[in-house]
C-alpha cells in the first residue's frame, strides 16, 4: 500500500467565527416504521470544527438517524443545516444543500482513476457544457482534495487497485470536491489496518476544521483517540453526550453497553460493539 502524504499532529481547532461557522441542528427528530419507533425525538447540535462520534448498542437508531437527515428515510421533526430545513426534501436536494454521506463499503468508480473519480464528483456542481469539455488542467478543488486525503501520488491509479483504506479516503475526497458542509461517515475505519486507522483519524481531524463531521462508529479505541465529542443513542433517544471521558464514566452508558452488575467496577465502554 502506498502511504498517504505525511500529516503533522493535530493541534486544537482554532476558534471559528460565529459569522462563518456552519452548524447542523436536529430537533425532535422522529422515525417510525410500522408502529416501531426507531428514532424517538432526538435533539442534536453539531458545529463546524467538532469531530462528533455517534455511538450506541444494536438498534439504537444511529444509522436510521443518518438516513433521515439525508432523505433516505421519511421523518418528522426538524434537521437544519445553517438554518435551512432538510426534512421533507429529496435526497438530491439535501446533497445539493451541502450534506454528504459515506457508507461502510466505499462507492467509487473502480475502473476509473483517483483523479477521474474526483473530477466526476466535482462535476456534480458543473454545467453540462463544462462536463462535456476536455479538461486542460486539474481543478484547484480536485487538486486540494487529493492533497488532503494523501492520494495525490496515486492520481493515475485505478480506484479498484487501491487498498481498502485508500478507497475510503477517496470517497471522503469525493464529498470534499462537492463542497459538502456536512460529512456523515458510517463506520469509516471498519476493516482497516492499524496504520490506515491512524491516518484516517488524522484526516478527519483535518477536515473537521472546515466541515461538520459526524462519525457513526463501533471502534471504541478509535473513538477514544480522535473524538472531540460523543453522543450516545439508546432505543432511539439520546442517552448521554459529552467528551469521551464523560460518557465513558456515565453509569447509564455502562449499563446500556454492558448490562447491570452490582459487583462490577465502573466499566470502560471500549468493550462495546455491535451494529447500528
Amino acid at each position: 500500500m502506498s502511504p498517504m502524504s505525511p500529516m503533522s499532529p493535530m493541534s486544537p481547532v482554532s476558534p471559528v467565527s460565529p459569522m462563518t461557522q456552519d452548524y447542523l441542528e436536529i430537533r425532535g427528530l422522529r422515525v417510525v416504521f410500522d408502529g416501531f419507533v426507531a428514532v424517538d425525538g432526538v435533539d442534536l447540535t453539531v458545529l463546524q470544527g467538532d469531530l462528533r462520534f455517534l455511538i450506541g448498542p444494536n438498534g439504537a437508531g444511529k444509522t436510521t438517524l443518518v438516513d433521515a437527515v439525508t432523505g433516505l428515510t421519511p421523518a418528522t421533526g426538524s434537521a437544519r443545516l445553517d438554518g435551512v430545513e432538510l426534512i421533507g426534501r429529496r435526497v438530491h436536494q439535501i446533497a445539493r444543500a451541502g450534506v454528504g454521506r459515506t457508507f461502510q463499503t466505499a462507492s467509487v468508480f473502480e475502473e476509473l482513476t483517483v483523479l477521474q473519480n474526483l473530477d466526476i464528483a466535482a462535476g456534480a456542481l458543473r454545467s453540462w457544457p463544462s462536463l462535456l469539455r476536455a479538461r486542460r488542467s486539474v481543478p484547484p478543488n480536485v487538486e486540494a482534495a487529493m492533497e488532503t486525503t494523501g492520494l495525490a501520488g496515486l492520481r493515475n491509479r485505478r480506484a479498484g487497485e487501491l487498498a481498502h483504506g485508500q478507497k475510503q479516503w477517496l470517497e471522503i475526497g469525493m464529498l470534499l470536491v462537492q463542497d459538502a458542509k456536512v460529512l456523515l461517515l458510517d463506520e469509516p475505519v471498519a476493516g482497516m489496518s492499524a496504520e490506515e486507522r491512524e491516518l484516517t483519524g488524522e484526516l478527519l481531524h483535518t477536515v473537521r476544521r472546515d466541515h461538520i463531521v459526524v462519525v457513526v462508529e463501533h471502534d471504541m479505541e478509535f473513538l477514544r483517540a480522535y473524538a472531540d465529542s460523543v453522543t450516545v443513542l439508546a432505543a432511539g433517544k439520546v442517552l448521554a453526550e459529552g467528551t469521551y471521558a464523560q460518557v465513558q464514566g456515565d453509569p447509564r452508558v455502562q449499563e446500556v453497553y454492558l448490562g447491570p452488575s452490582e459487583s462490577r467496577e465502573p466499566a470502560d465502554v471500549t468493550a462495546a460493539g455491535g451494529g447500528s
